[in-house]
């Protein structure tokens, strides 16, 4: 990417947190001037009492190359671009990576105090691979993106209307090497492309591919914000990557950290010396419980930062949406503390008002210079209107994880069977908020580890029920109202938790229930994605409503999904028990006709399901004025299309 001189106003907009490019004007980018090709450095660090640019083209010297503080605390440099070639360094030429090694610099950053230490560049574009910890020169430019038609169609996807099926995943660990190494982004693309096609996932997000120095910290401790980690490959890598999972018609979130940065020597914290993108109260940087330090959003250059980081990976990899991590420790001064170690806000409450005004600011920036995107909020709290307008004082999240719902129906299928009717509500509480936002229901990576057991471990009973019941679960699930994620090894029934320092357990479809297990989720992951009556009218009554909601005594639920072109029954048994007369009340005359079944043999399931189409009869059944008797399979799931044969209808007999 080439050096893009600022204008006076752009310099100003950075300082006010309103840039949304600083990333064209701060860090390394090449340029030619006179002929002469070069290398532009250019880091703010404003209360230093030094800059200078090191590296392995100057042998690490730390005073060689000194920096000049322009008026606004940004300090630059600009050198020949031979001086980084091996011909300007011979004793390099017998070393075959010495082009490569001359690559790196950070900068040797003094401060008022006389200390000196060794910063990575914020801005980098490529960083060294884990231990090594320096910035890479790196030009962006010269990919040819092939993605001109998924861009298009992009513009004009209303997400809100279409099916968003989600895989989440942690590149490093999903598959690997037959020596345990790193995937390529090349050898990953080869091997997830064909397996997201063939399970109708809509989209892949990604943990954070951010430059992370600790493999553990699964990518949520960034320290290359602008970086792809080079675990995988290089920068252009990852741009095919994503380029070729647009081709294959995959939707690609990335995992983005706008709340807290690590406290590594070459990161972010005290960058020169001094607290710039923290605060300078502990009672509002410090992050005890994570280890980190959170951002100081009522610093304009901190939001500029950070509103031009996720344009930065919209614009340049063409990323379809960003998943804000944390973003409840933005909101809360007060998150994740004790009473009296934080600080209140002007009005003495706990909201941290910067913050919200930050995240308007960037919902609004982002959705309008990136139509079709989505900006997903992992928000834990009762926070109001994180996806409302921002200017109705929302915050402009396109959706937002469904925290609580995903507690509750996890906390629900833990329970023996023979207990869950004491906890019904568990199932529908759901309902009285599922249409206050628009919401993703998650079941993360975060719910796979530290002891709270695999997906299908959740589950109790034997190894029959166990799978039957994460297939129950699912159906529920993929027919609930919202969008839909699922951590990679879900979708076979990955026996132990998630592990950060090996693959997945793919011998398990070596064995029997896995690959059953692996093709009920393909089945119905092509039902939510074949019909639009489970993501049309997502957000509304419109496209729900409840049949059957208080049957705790049998844990049954029923339901209908629909839209203007059609209508689907689900039916999800919580209990080991068959009920093969089940009266289900229907508010008009339809013929049921089973589609899906979670208990047929091919999944692993003990063969109940409904063979033939179930019409309704004129009898009454609760509210309803129709019915008909169905089969629910035990710990199962069924969905059924709706035929109607009348329009009349009949939902108040008392």
């Amino acid at each position: 990417m080439r050096y893009h001189a600022p204008k006076d106003y752009e310099r100003e907009s950075f300082h006010r947190g309103s840039q949304s490019e600083a990333y064209r004007f701060l860090g390394a980018h090449p340029g030619t001037q006179n002929g002469k090709a070069y290398w532009h450095f250019a880091v703010w660090a404003p209360n230093a009492a030094k800059v200078c640019l090191t590296g392995e083209f100057c042998g690490w010297s730390t005073d060689a190359y000194p920096m000049q503080k322009q008026y606004d605390g940004i300090w630059e440099l600009r050198l020949d671009a031979g001086l980084f070639s091996v011909q300007a360094h011979p004793e390099l030429a017998p070393y075959p990576e010495a082009q490569e090694r001359l690559r790196a610099y950070k900068y040797a950053v003094t401060s008022q105090s006389g200390e000196m230490h060794l910063k990575a560049d914020p801005y980098a574009f490529a960083s060294e691979l884990r231990p090594n910890t320096a910035s890479l020169l790196c030009d962006l430019d010269g990919y040819a993106w092939q993605d001109q038609k998924w861009m298009r169609r992009r513009k004009k996807t209303d997400t809100l209307r279409e099916p968003v099926n989600i895989y989440e995943m942690h590149l490093g660990t999903w598959r690997r090497s037959p020596d345990g190494s790193f995937l390529s982004y090349g050898e990953i693309a080869d091997q997830l492309i064909p397996y997201l096609t063939d399970l109708h996932y809509t989209h892949v997000e990604l943990l954070p591919v951010m430059e992370h120095p600790l493999d553990g910290s699964w990518g949520y401790q960034v320290t290359g914000y602008y970086s792809p980690t080079s675990r995988y490959g290089s920068p252009h890598d990852f741009m095919r990557f994503v380029d070729r999972m647009h081709a294959a018609g995959i939707g690609v979130i990335l995992d983005w950290v706008p709340a807290h940065f690590p406290r590594d020597e070459i990161g972010l914290r005290r960058f020169d010396g001094t607290p710039c993108y923290e605060h300078a109260d502990l009672r509002r940087s410090d992050m005890g419980q994570w280890g980190t330090v959170l951002f100081d959003y009522a610093r304009g250059e901190v939001c500029s930062f950070l509103l031009s980081n996720a344009c930065f990976w919209l614009k340049k990899y063409h990323a379809d949406g960003l998943r804000c991590d944390a973003v409840s420790a933005m909101l809360y001064h007060d998150f994740c503390r004790d009473p009296g170690a934080w600080l209140p806000n002007r009005f003495g409450g706990n909201e941290n008002l910067e913050a919200a005004d930050f995240l308007r600011r960037l919902n609004t920036v982002c959705r309008e210079s990136h139509p079709g995107i989505m900006m997903i909020a992992e928000e834990s709290s009762a926070y109001p209107k994180v996806t409302g307008n921002p200017d109705q004082g929302g915050l402009g999240f396109t959706f937002k994880w469904n925290m609580g719902w995903m507690n509750d129906i996890l906390s629900y299928i833990a329970l023996d069977p023979v207990y869950r009717k004491y906890h019904h509500n568990k199932l529908t509480f759901s309902l009285m908020y599922a249409f206050s936002e628009h919401y993703v229901l998650p079941f993360s990576h975060d719910e796979v580890v530290h002891g709270k057991h695999s997906m299908l471990d959740k589950q109790p009973g034997d190894i029959w029920q166990k799978f039957a019941g994460l297939r129950a679960l699912y159906g529920y699930m993929l027919t609930h109202p919202g969008k839909k994620l699922l951590f990679m090894g879900g979708e076979f029934g990955q026996f132990v938790e998630w592990r950060d320092s090996e693959q997945l357990d793919w011998f398990l479809l070596g064995y029997e229930r896995h690959p059953e297990m692996l093709r009920y989720v393909r089945e119905l992951n092509l039902l939510y994605r074949s019909h639009p009556a489970l993501w049309r009218a997502d957000d509304s009554w419109d496209g729900f409503r409840w049949i059957s909601v208080d049957d705790a005594d049998r844990s049954v639920l029923v339901y209908l999904r629909s839209c203007p072109e059609e209508t689907l029954l689900c039916c999800v048994n919580f209990t080991p028990v068959v009920y093969r007369d089940y009266q289900i009340g229907m508010p008009y005359a339809a013929q049921l006709e089973e589609i899906l079944c979670s208990d047929r043999e091919e999944y692993a399931g003990s063969g109940q399901y409904n063979g033939l189409p179930v019409r309704t009869e004129p009898v009454p059944c609760g509210a309803f004025g129709f019915s008909a008797s169905v089969l629910l399979p035990p710990l199962g799931f069924s969905c059924f299309s709706v035929n109607k044969i009348s329009d009349k209808e009949d939902s108040n007999v008392q």
